[in-house]
């Protein structure tokens, strides 16, 4: 599967705040990471995941995920070196979903706005609350920022 994904700063945080709703606790770690692939594994409420990512580029990727037991993710989670915390909202933009995520720990204060798509190129309207695309810069990559802690 192909992964197009954008990630955005928050430029306005008040018009962000009353929008954000539900959030699910997401706790995750890497097994192993290179530059061009990783194996994930995260906890995202009461549901685990495994996830392979492959590629150098941070629009496009191929992703494979799959939901594991709990059990057997919490156990591989303790394999991991370091692990990352955030609250995940989803917020609805006319046609697309947005992920708003809100991290704690020592990245606390760091919001990103992602949106995934169907093509590179597709048009999509930008929230009033997004500030500076952060797409290209792959030091805001959860791969690298799990690295500041």
């Amino acid at each position: 599967m192909i992964e197009i994904e954008r990630k955005y700063l928050i430029g306005n945080l008040d018009a962000l705040v009353p929008l954000l709703l539900n959030g699910q606790s997401i706790k995750q770690g890497y097994l192993f990471s290179t530059h061009d692939r990783s194996c994930r594994i995260r906890l995202k409420g009461d549901h685990a995941f495994i996830t392979m990512k492959f590629g150098e580029s941070a629009l496009v990727r191929s992703e494979f995920e799959y939901e594991i037991p709990l059990t057997e993710a919490q156990l591989l989670l303790r394999n991991c070196s370091k692990v990352l915390s955030k609250t995940r909202y989803e917020v609805r933009v006319n046609s697309h979903l947005w992920e708003i995520d809100v991290f704690t720990g020592k990245l606390q204060g760091l919001i990103i706005a992602e949106i995934e798509l169907t093509r590179e190129d597709e048009v999509f309207d930008l929230p009033e609350w997004i500030g500076q695309e952060v797409t290209a810069d792959k030091s805001y990559l959860n791969i690298n920022l799990i690295e500041r802690l």
